[in-house]
Order: structure tokens, then C-alpha cells, then sequence
């Protein structure tokens, strides 16, 4: 009979605990996905962890990491007006984080890497990995993902916005979805970015603050109180597969490299 060769697998879900435990002698890189059920606007799925799920196992395959099941829920409590999100509370988000991230260094796996898909986690995330590095000691690097685009390639990519296509409902996630899961996308719901919202007699900036003489004073806005639509900046009209396979490709290389050059690092902080 002949023997069948063992595929090197890069996510952990598809690991036999055999199979995993052999990989620890390499010392690997873990990465820890986290995304987001929320509106994405009028022609995206809800379901934008999804799109982080699929950059993680790329990254996972190019850069030799082993990429954890995605954590899909975060914290967004701006979207908890839309039916059909799933928001955590600050304390629960917390506390999955960090035991996801115990279950790991509990059996001594000390390199991990965060890669956030939704820009609302983080100042949580913040708050998680600066409590690990005074407890254990540890350094747990966060990728951003949708805020590593450059300028440089967003004016590449549109070329009279620049990054002001930079938005809620707009890229780089619509093109994203344009590009990985076109079947799911609804293009004949498309509009543009509702007039902004107004709270306390202001106009809304973003969905953390209101305008004053044009600074930003912080307010709870929900995206309700910003936009009907649930477009809160960029054009998802400027959207496309292209400009989606455009990003795909950066980000997966961008998150490679680095994790080629953390997986070479000594995440322990020397006491």
C-alpha cells in the first residue's frame, strides 16, 4: 500500500491534536482573527469577519503560521441600532480575547499574532495585550488589517479620492467582498453616503464624535444617528473586484512579512 503524505496544514481547526503538537518544535507563529458582524451598507453581507477569516489562512499559508479559528463578534456597540448585528459587551470581548490567547501561552506558545478586521476592537485589544506584557510579560503584536493600505496605494487605487475612499460601507471592504465573495454582494442596492447626521444642532464625524468650528468633540453616535443608509464614508460605486484582488494581495504580503520577521523575535520582555 502506498503511503499517503501528510499535507502541512495551516489552520489550526484542521489540525489533529497530533498533528499540532508536532508543530510546536518549530516554535510557530499563532494568529488570532478577530472580526465583525455588523451592516456594511446596502449591497454587503453582515458578516465582515468573514473577509479576515479568508486573509488569514492566505497569510497563514505564505508566512508558514498556524491561523486559530476567527473569533467573528467584536465590539461595535455604534451598529447595536441595526437588526442583525452581534455586539459584545467591552467585558466580554475582553475576557474571549484574553482566554483565547491564555489557551495558548498556558502550554508555553508564546508567538502570537492579533489580526483585526474591524477598527472598533482595538481600543480593547489595547487593553488585553498591555495587561498580558505586565502579567507574563509578553509582546503581542496587533495588525490593523484595513488601516495597513498606504496612501500611496489608496491614490494608486482611486485616484481622485485618495484615502477619503476610506469608509464605512465604502473600501476597502466593499472591494474586498467584490473580489472574495461576489456571489453574496447585492450591486442593485447600491447608493452613496447619506447626508451626515446631525446631534446637538452638529454635524457628525464619523461614528465617534460630532463637529464644532471644525474640530471633533466625542459624542456616542450610533451609525443611525450618522446615516440611513449605512454608508459613512467612501463610494462603494468606486468599488470593484479588481481594486478587492489589489488589496488581497498587499495585505497578504504585508502581514507575511511581517510575521516572517516576528517569528524571528523574542517576545518576552526582558525583566
Amino acid at each position: 500500500m502506498t503511503a499517503i503524505k501528510a499535507v502541512r496544514k495551516h489552520l489550526l481547526k484542521d489540525m489533529t491534536f497530533i498533528e499540532f503538537r508536532e508543530r510546536l518544535s518549530e516554535d510557530p507563529v499563532i494568529l488570532i482573527s478577530l472580526g465583525s458582524q455588523e451592516e456594511q451598507g446596502p449591497v454587503a453581507p453582515m458578516g465582515d469577519y468573514m473577509l479576515t477569516d479568508v486573509l488569514a489562512g492566505k497569510i497563514a499559508e505564505k508566512s508558514g503560521a498556524i491561523a486559530a479559528p476567527i473569533m467573528p463578534f467584536g465590539y461595535a456597540d455604534y451598529f447595536r441600532t441595526v437588526p442583525g448585528g452581534i455586539q459584545l459587551r467591552p467585558e466580554t470581548f475582553s475576557a474571549i480575547l484574553t482566554d483565547m490567547i491564555e489557551n495558548f501561552t498556558d502550554h508555553g506558545i508564546n508567538k502570537i499574532v492579533i489580526l483585526n478586521g474591524h477598527s472598533g476592537n482595538y481600543p480593547l485589544i489595547d487593553q488585553v495585550i498591555r495587561k498580558i506584557k505586565r502579567e507574563k510579560g509578553l509582546l503581542i503584536p496587533c495588525l490593523n488589517m484595513w488601516r495597513l493600505i498606504p496612501a500611496e496605494m489608496w491614490k494608486e487605487l482611486h485616484p481622485e479620492m485618495g484615502a477619503k475612499a476610506l469608509g464605512h460601507g465604502g473600501d476597502p471592504l466593499t472591494s474586498v467582498y467584490l473580489h472574495l465573495f461576489p456571489e453574496l454582494m447585492r450591486m442593485d442596492l447600491l447608493s452613496k453616503e447619506d447626508s451626515k447626521g446631525e446631534m446637538l444642532g452638529l454635524p457628525t464625524a464619523g461614528l465617534a464624535g460630532v463637529r464644532f468650528r471644525d474640530v471633533e468633540i466625542a459624542l456616542a453616535v450610533d451609525v443611525t444617528d450618522r446615516c440611513g443608509n449605512g454608508i459613512a464614508g467612501g463610494d462603494p460605486a468606486q468599488s470593484s473586484a479588481g481594486k478587492g484582488e489589489k488589496i488581497v494581495s498587499y495585505l497578504v504580503e504585508y502581514c507575511a512579512d511581517f510575521i516572517r520577521h516576528f517569528s524571528d523575535q523574542n517576545p518576552k520582555v526582558s525583566t
